[in-house]
């Protein structure tokens, strides 16, 4: 265990030294494939320490319509210091097709953003996801604020579609007003999964209860909630008990039960049918808006 953490340091050090201070926010590298695809650095919560991201855009000049992708996370260090930078491509490249500019921010304690773990959730036995979920939040708001003060951005109506514990964060965002945060799209939200590294196990539960109940009190902005049948970290039966707490609660979500993927659906975001699955929610967010306290959540045809 000492030998790990020592490790974990020294990577954390190499990818977050002298030079980190020293980065200037916006474009960093020219533009690429797919989309536009070009290398960013934005503001984190923390100085110092800013978020590397990467963007995509159609064509022209905007403004468009901005789409944040919350990446997932882990509790242990060493992986989150060897965590690649987060692209979700094919997602990105279907929602640039629908006219979205799209950024995909890499958070505080990841790979080469690195820096502190502020959205650490504690010990097994008494994990506070509440706090971890609003420092995640706190971390995409930093970032989307960002990108709407540049020209290409529209200002109002973006989405913030999550994944894993980047989707535990959206959810804490959905009390953003509408003219900011238009949607929500969490794909497999939640925290403390696989705990022992055991398929199946959650930390904790009834913490994850209580936590959504307390994001959706507080929450405006409509929340499709997406989770795969053979999700190992959060599987459906818990997701839908987790989804019902932040419905209970006031919030506005719709649940979708998506088909089986690979030998673990939590990742089939990204993947062609996950995709599609987040396509299909925003273009039935266009021409169905959601209830507030509607009925139990309904699974997908």
């Amino acid at each position: 265990m000492v030998l790990l953490r020592c490790v974990s340091w020294l990577i954390v050090l190499v990818l977050t030294g002298p030079n980190a201070s020293a980065q200037t926010l916006g474009a960093a590298a020219p533009e690429g494939e797919p989309a536009r695809q070009q290398r960013w650095i934005v503001p984190s919560t923390e100085a110092g320490f800013p978020a590397h991201a990467l963007l995509y855009r159609p064509e022209g000049d905007g403004p468009f319509p901005l789409a944040l992708i919350a990446h997932a996370s882990t509790q242990n260090p060493l992986r989150r210091a060897q965590m690649p930078q987060p692209s979700y491509t094919a997602l990105a490249r279907e929602l640039v097709a629908r006219g979205y500019a799209v950024l995909v921010p890499e958070r505080l304690g990841h790979g080469r953003t690195g820096g502190p773990y502020v959205e650490d959730q504690g010990d097994c036995a008494d994990p506070n996801y509440e706090k971890a979920g609003r420092a995640t939040a706190a971390q995409i708001l930093r970032a989307l604020n960002y990108m709407r003060d540049q020209p290409f951005i529209a200002k109002v109506g973006a989405v913030v579609i999550g994944h894993s514990a980047g989707g535990w964060g959206a959810l804490a965002l959905a009390d953003r007003p509408d003219q900011l945060i238009s949607r929500v799209v969490a794909f497999a939200p939640g925290r403390g999964g696989h705990a022992d590294d055991v398929p199946g196990r959650v930390c904790a539960a009834d913490r994850l209860h209580a936590a959504a109940s307390a994001f959706g009190r507080r929450a405006r902005a409509p929340v499709t909630w997406l989770i795969a049948a053979n999700d190992s970290y959060f599987p459906p039966a818990l997701s839908r008990q987790l989804a019902d707490a932040f419905l209970s609660a006031g919030g506005h979500v719709e649940f979708h039960l998506l088909p089986q993927c690979g030998t673990d659906g939590h990742w089939l975001i990204e993947h062609d049918d996950g995709v599609e699955a987040v396509s299909d929610a925003l273009g039935r967010a266009s021409t169905k808006p959601l209830a507030r306290r509607s009925a139990r959540p309904m699974p997908a045809n």
